[in-house]
């Protein structure tokens, strides 16, 4: 055997040893497969072709990768390992990549991104997940969400901002995300239609491209916002400009399908932040917004006046129709709704016995039925999905303690206000003024989602939570040279 292919070799053209070799490799990986019974060994060949791409352009790589987010799929592997595919294997590619090629052009690197107080933030955010993940009462659960966090962050933000800098790259990133995020969300409207766009059929139809409704909701409504400001770079008359608002109600139609009221209240959230930021009134609504999460949490905690909203076990049920769902929601009735409620009250107990460093990344579930208050118990609350607490913000107070949550609300308020002064001081620019409105708009979005789901560290959605971020400190560096004369 190994005589014949030898021979074969020799008898290929030089440039075509390396097809060759890819072939042998994907038969080694195949019987390695069936012999072993791990059947991931499959996907070996697919990690090595990626690794060649990123040898030979990282930006290859890197529009791979945007392709591919709308189709991934979450894969249990032996282990009770879970991994996002092909994704996870890319992103993970990306950032050695990305690192290797930044030790070969240390002389010639320019820090200004490094030393932009946005990913001076983010890098403190960063380290304090580092500095919880060694004192974290479950170390390798926090190392496993430090290592996801590292390469989230190396790519999503970092290789970002290497590669989409200029109006041209925003557009060929928009247009590169586009096409298969359409293809995604057809699939998934036809096979509701063929339901019926029933309430009950959402649930059903979401495998092998989203986790459920919610996530399939977030990831229209985020890049929603962005379809709506690309309108404005094309003429009336020009084909992408038909074709951005056939999409554009198509989207809007899909995620009112979607049946997600998180989705619907973000939309609302964008369209006034449009105007709070085109009249500098970040800083107020920030205040107010600040003045009523404390309002509202001393009401709940002053003489556990929180008890007094506790479910009726009996009447907290799923729902078959969507005006049902809307009206358990306002009367406490709705299963979701009161899930939720249960793990903010179990995290509220959580948070004061571990107030500075937190019990430790990604262990709220580990630890937080103790804390729970039975009267708040709904059907469901056995979780044996193990998901999480549903509200991004009480998690990271729970998981990484008070200093944890002050550094991650003093990044988002930086971002807001900082991108609400550059939008305005980009006026001469105003290709890359849309941009900057349209990534706010769009992180407005997660944000909002991120008050009821735990969604930064999903790459469907905590993908562009970075991204967003990357390409706005993009336009602020470059309104810094602008000024510097560089």
């Amino acid at each position: 055997m190994l005589a014949k292919l030898q021979h074969l070799r020799a008898e290929l053209p030089p440039g075509n040893a390396w097809v060759l070799g890819f072939v042998v490799l994907v038969l080694a990986s195949v019987f390695a497969a069936l012999g072993s019974g791990y059947y991931f060994l499959v996907g070996l060949p697919f990690l090595a072709l990626v690794a060649w791409v990123a040898l030979m352009d990282l930006r290859l790589l890197y529009w791979l990768l945007i392709i591919v987010i709308p189709f991934s799929t979450e894969v249990y592997l032996p282990g009770g390992l879970g991994t996002d595919l092909p994704t996870e294997p890319l992103i993970i590619a990306l950032m050695v990549g990305f690192g290797g090629m930044l030790l070969t052009r240390l002389r010639t690197a320019s820090f200004d991104l490094l030393f932009h107080p946005i990913c001076l933030l983010l890098l403190l955010h960063f380290g304090w997940i580092g500095i919880t993940t060694i004192t974290s009462g479950a170390f390798i659960i926090s190392l496993k969400f430090l290592l996801a966090k590292t390469w989230y962050i190396a790519t999503f933000f970092f290789v970002t901002a290497y590669i989409v800098r200029t109006v041209e790259d925003f557009q060929r990133f928009f247009w590169v995300f586009f096409w298969p995020f359409l293809i995604m969300v057809s699939v998934i409207v036809v096979r509701h239609a063929m339901l019926g766009f029933s309430f009950q059929g959402i649930h059903s139809i979401m495998h092998p491209f989203q986790r459920n409704h919610v996530n399939y909701a977030a990831s229209m409504a985020f890049f929603f916002p962005m379809m709506a400001l690309m309108l404005g770079r094309y003429a009336p008359g020009t084909w992408q400009r038909r074709l951005l608002w056939v999409a554009l109600a198509f989207i809007f139609v899909a995620i009112y399908f979607s049946y997600t009221r998180a989705a619907y209240v973000a939309l609302i959230m964008a369209g006034g932040t449009y105007f709070i930021i085109r009249w500098r009134l970040m800083r107020v609504a920030l205040v107010a917004a600040g003045i009523a999460a404390v309002l509202t949490t001393v009401h709940f905690v002053r003489d556990n006046t929180y008890l007094e909203y506790a479910p009726n076990y009996d009447r907290t049920i799923s729902h078959e129709q969507f005006d049902n769902l809307i009206e358990a929601t306002y009367k406490l009735e709705d299963i979701s709704t009161m899930e939720r409620v249960y793990r903010w009250v179990a995290a509220g107990h959580m948070a004061p016995h571990q107030p500075i460093l937190g019990w430790g990344p990604g262990t709220f579930v580990s630890f937080y039925k103790p804390f729970a208050v039975t009267s708040f118990q709904t059907y469901v609350s056995d979780n044996p999905e193990q998901s999480g607490i549903h509200n991004y913000f009480l998690m990271v107070l729970v998981e990484q303690g008070i200093p944890g949550l002050l550094i991650f609300l003093a990044f988002l308020v930086v971002v807001l206000l900082r991108g609400e002064r550059l939008y305005h001081a980009l006026a001469a620019w105003p290709e890359r003024q849309r941009i900057v409105m349209a990534v706010l708009l769009s992180l407005v979005v997660i944000v909002a989602f991120l008050l009821i789901n735990d969604l930064v560290e999903t790459d469907k959605v905590g993908s562009f939570f970075f991204i967003n971020i990357a390409i706005l400190v993009n336009q602020d560096i470059f309104l810094i040279r602008q000024r510097d004369g560089k």
